[in-house]
């Protein structure tokens, strides 16, 4: 196997895994348009990277980690609709990115890489930073499984048993975000939401416990990522595209067999 595809598998496999369980409570708690408000600050943050010459996974970890939090502080305030807000700052991020990456004249950067992912330029610094940084959210997940069940099921009586509710939830908020800034060169930054609610929609339908569900999600992730290496490495298409189409088509798959409940 050739190098830099060995590199895009471990890339995928890593990314997958700590998706997973993540993206379960993505599709419990419906925060799919936090997802993409998040993935679209990836962006800018690339932008400020090459503008502050800085490391790009820095750059973007911090970008997506400082929009979760003035999310958060937002929607402590009550001042408009979350939807609203999450729609006003997903394209006003997302714009502001791509204006910012235009007025760099003598800085050479492919766009497409950047909005549909790059998988097969994954190098090991990249590695590095996706199981760094997965081992870490990985790790948090775990410490906080069962006060972030409790919140998702009911978040008053959470509160009354004594969990920090705000904190828990803010600390999700920034476990997406990191998981978003290390998945950007996966599948790109308008593609990373459906890496995280696919596998987790389709775990959904063919398992009966939380904990089942986590697991399945990251294996079915992780399956998808082989298909749709295997997909561009055969038929020359996108990988991160590719990998998308691949989880999609086993979501669909499950509508022909009975859902669990």
């Amino acid at each position: 196997m050739p190098d830099f595809l060995l590199n895009a598998l471990l890339a995928g496999l890593g990314v997958a895994l700590v998706a997973g369980p993540l993206g379960v409570f993505v599709v419990w708690r419906k925060m799919a348009y936090f997802g993409d408000t998040l993935s679209h600050s990836a962006l800018l943050g690339v932008a400020l990277g090459l503008l502050l010459d800085i490391n790009l996974n820095i750059a973007v970890m911090i970008c997506c980690v400082m929009l979760a939090l003035l999310l958060a502080a937002l929607q402590q305030k009550h001042i408009i609709a979350m939807d609203t807000l999450l729609g006003i700052l997903a394209h006003s991020v997302l714009s502001l990115g791509l204006v910012a990456v235009s007025f760099m004249d003598n800085v050479r950067i492919d766009l497409m890489a950047y909005l549909f992912g790059d998988l097969l330029a994954v190098g090991t610094e990249d590695l590095l930073w996706i199981y760094g940084g997965g081992a870490l959210v990985m790790a948090l997940l775990i410490w906080l499984w069962q006060p972030l069940l409790a919140i998702t099921v009911h978040e008053e009586l959470a509160e009354v048993e004594g969990i920090p509710v705000r904190k828990i939830r803010l600390t999700l908020m920034v476990l997406i975000a990191l998981v978003i800034a290390v998945a950007m060169k996966i599948v790109g930054v308008l593609l990373i939401t459906a890496l995280l609610i696919i596998p987790a929609a389709t775990a959904q339908r063919l398992t009966r416990t939380p904990e089942r569900m986590a697991i399945g999600a990251s294996l079915i992730g992780m399956l998808t990522v082989i298909g749709g290496l295997a997909l561009s490495w055969y038929q020359d298409t996108p990988t991160g595209p590719s990998v998308v189409v691949c989880s999609t088509l086993l979501f669909l798959l499950t509508f022909a067999l009975p859902q669990r409940r």
